[in-house]
């Protein structure tokens, strides 16, 4: 199946499973585990298991954000390597070094055509991500990243 064509207003990805649904089943857990918590405070034989049930689904949370979290940086640090090899087949330099992370993620979206006038108007001019993707004329589509 052919992946829809890209553009500003459609580069956004979303995992609604992992977004809406495991986002959401978790913050209602952690907020049943504190009231919970709460109407077990003065009752000591379940006062234990409501604080287990509220460390555990905390721990769950922070497991959840950070396994997307590292994820996302291990993507960033992927696509920096590859704009800096696309920069470097193309001039014979290095990406700007004044460049930031998230300036060089929009900027893989440019096309070759664009993408080394652009990468350095993003750095002269200090672009933002959100500029950079909306100067971008001729969409070069990243379908891979989540």
């Amino acid at each position: 199946m052919a992946e829809k064509e890209q553009s500003y207003s459609n580069h956004a990805r979303v995992v609604p499973l992992y977004t809406y649904v495991t986002w959401g089943l978790l913050q209602v857990t952690f907020i049943g585990a504190c009231v919970n918590l709460y109407q077990s405070w003065n009752d000591h034989q379940r006062l234990y298991s409501a604080s287990l049930l509220v460390a555990l689904t905390f721990t769950t949370m922070l497991i959840a954000f950070f396994a997307r979290s590292f994820a996302l940086k291990a993507q960033d640090r992927a696509i920096r390597a590859e704009e800096q090899l696309r920069h470097y087949v193309m001039t014979g330099k290095l990406l700007d070094p004044r460049l930031s992370m998230k300036q060089i993620i929009g900027l893989r979206f440019a096309s070759n055509e664009e993408f080394v006038t652009l990468a350095q108007r993003a750095a002269d001019q200090a672009l933002s991500p959100k500029d950079i993707k909306q100067a971008i004329r001729h969409w070069r589509a990243d379908h891979e990243r989540v």
